[in-house]
């Protein structure tokens, strides 16, 4: 996600599981202790919670813009979501290796091939618009990334093969974001290949696929690079560019109701920014870094048309470490959300939702410990994830 500090702060944060008779609304509310699983050796099987949770408080929560994170199941390690065309159940990626359901189903298992220190492992998740075919990021022993396509019929992962890989001259910095974009093709999010301040300058290098979030079709042979492709037939760059300029896109998310696009890239030192593209965008946009942090400048040279972050928040202030991106809310059960981006922070656990033509107007609405990622159903509504093995719905309070 960011770089070793995020892992830092998990592995402290890991053994602990506060629970309280009553949280306040707009945090995180445990699950009935019945559905907890007991500790034990191995990974723990998800468990699904009642949908009765209740949360007791003597505030007007709805008035006051509150959210409550009500836990559905518990997995292990979660960090990124995905649905299925004409399928109810919700797929989860466990960093340890495993596709898994929350109803208890594992649909792959790659924990014997992932690598797993620092920001490694399976890291992304995302079906393709028919349902036909399941896509995997994630990072092989050699700590190199696979995006990995699967023949999926609802029942068995089959026919696997590589689409696309990469390979990784740091341990972090990995990205891992999958997602199809309204227009059909498969957006994937790649850090700048780790280390500090992007050593390699990959970030602003068109040559190479490090720092950027790429657009394919990968129903090609092995994929293909669509033709409005920004860069694509340009010399000395990949063609299956589509926005650069980035650090560690580490998750991204189309708004379902107008097709535009939210980046949250993890900061070096200073900064951490949300980026925001149109869907009018052809793109090709540059974000900036490494020449610059946020709105900052970071390092010495010149690039033509920079983007300027929409959202940028300082780093270590009140704990920030690393800011997760979520999505702007489209669902019908919280009316006051709508049109609302929501994102949080993975350290210090506060989560904010900004409306979408006014960013400026964020406001905490709740608190997630290590929160890793947030999810979309396919009702609009969302989920937010927890490396500590939770996955909440989000509800109003």
């Amino acid at each position: 996600m960011g770089d070793v500090r995020l892992v830092v702060a998990g592995i402290l944060l890991m053994a602990l599981t506060a629970c309280t008779p009553e949280q306040p609304a707009g945090s995180a509310t445990r699950a009935p202790a019945t559905t907890v699983p007991s500790p034990r050796t191995g990974p723990p099987e998800p468990q699904t919670a009642t949908t009765t949770t209740t949360t007791t408080t003597t505030t007007t929560p709805a008035e006051r813009g509150e959210l409550r994170f009500t836990e559905i199941a518990r997995l292990e390690q979660p960090v990124a979501f995905a649905v299925r065309k004409g399928d109810d159940r919700l797929y989860v990626a466990e960093q340890s290796g495993r596709l898994r359901t929350t109803d208890g189903r594992t649909v792959i298992d790659l924990s014997r091939e992932v690598s797993t220190g620092n920001e490694q492992g399976l890291l992304g998740v995302a079906f393709h618009p028919t349902g036909r075919w399941l896509y995997l990021d994630w990072t092989d022993a050699r700590g190199h990334t696979h995006i990995t396509e699967w023949a999926y019929d609802g029942e068995r992962a089959t026919g696997r093969r590589d689409v696309l890989t990469q390979s990784q001259p740091f341990a972090n910095h990995n990205g891992g974001q999958l997602a199809f974009g309204p227009d059909g093709y498969l957006y994937i999010a790649f850090g700048d290949g780790g280390s500090a301040g992007d050593p390699e300058g990959n970030g602003q290098d068109l040559g190479t696929l490090l720092g950027k979030i790429v657009r394919i079709d990968p129903r090609g042979d092995p994929y293909a690079i669509p033709k409005d492709n920004p860069f694509a037939g340009r010399r000395g760059a990949r063609g299956e560019i589509w926005a650069y300029g980035l650090r560690n896109p580490w998750r991204f998310s189309f708004d379902r109701g107008t097709g535009d696009l939210w980046i949250g890239d993890v900061g070096q030192n200073a900064w951490e920014e949300v980026d925001h593209q149109p869907a009018s965008s052809k793109g090709g946009e540059n974000y900036g870094w490494n020449l610059r942090e946020g709105r900052a400048r970071f390092r010495e040279g010149q690039a033509r048309d920079l983007v300027e972050p929409v959202i940028v928040y300082p780093l270590n202030e009140g704990g920030n470490c690393s800011v997760i991106a979520g999505y702007v809310y489209r669902g019908e059960r919280i009316p006051w959300l709508k049109g609302q981006f929501l994102y949080g922070d993975f350290c210090a656990g506060w989560v904010r939702a900004a409306p979408a033509g006014d960013v400026e107007s964020a406001a905490e609405v709740g608190r997630v410990e290590q929160l890793s990622s947030f999810g979309q159903g396919p009702d609009g509504e969302l989920y937010a994830l927890s490396l500590q093995g939770p996955i909440y719905r989000i509800e109003p309070a």
